[in-house]
């Protein structure tokens, strides 16, 4: 593949080609547990960035793929992101943490770091984001609240309450709010 930037008509240069995933050691979706493609069994999520206007700003998201709560994490650097990824499920019970699936961003190049606590990290193949498609379908949601223009809030936690406090058709118009915590509850229930 040639990986030199074409001079268009314009006189500008197109655009650059993508880097290079830096990711080492990556475990794909074929290794994650079967368990984890139709939602049934809680605890599997999702996660992406999601960049402001200009790349400015970053909010990272991290959406549980059977209720589809989000938590969302603030910055995009491996560290912050792997940091926060620990500290978002670190409290709550193993059935409801399972694994992440990601991209091949640069943000989850500490994973081994997050599969050291007993959450497996899984990533998606390269250049193929409908293998996270919840958590695309979630990315656009968030991409609503803040007009175009509009920096990502530096503290989301706002934006992400008033997303999981919005009905959503595949819950039967319940809140994903709702579902997580019936989801907590099973879980209290069987201990």
């Amino acid at each position: 593949m040639n990986r030199e930037r074409i001079a268009l008509r314009t006189g500008r240069r197109g655009p650059r080609p993508a880097p290079a995933p830096r990711i080492r050691e990556p475990r794909y979706l074929d290794e994650r547990p079967v368990e984890a493609d139709d939602r049934a069994v809680p605890g599997h999520r999702e996660g992406d960035p999601v960049t402001g206007e200009g790349g400015r700003s970053a909010v990272a998201t991290l959406v549980e793929r059977t209720s589809r709560f989000l938590v969302p994490l603030r910055g995009r650097d491996s560290l912050t992101v792997t940091d926060a990824i620990i500290a978002a499920v670190g409290g709550l019970p193993p059935s409801v943490t399972r694994s992440p699936t990601w991209d091949c961003g640069s943000e989850m190049a500490l994973h081994q770091q997050v599969t050291a606590t007993g959450l497996p990290v899984f990533f998606a193949h390269p250049r193929s984001p409908r293998e996270r498609g919840g958590n695309e379908t979630l990315n656009r949601i968030v991409r609503e609240f803040p007009p175009k223009g509009v920096e990502i809030p530096s503290d989301p936690r706002h934006l992400a309450a008033e997303i999981n406090d919005r009905p959503r058709k595949i819950h039967d118009w319940r809140k994903p709010s709702e579902v997580f915590t019936e989801l907590l509850r099973a879980d209290a229930s069987t201990v």
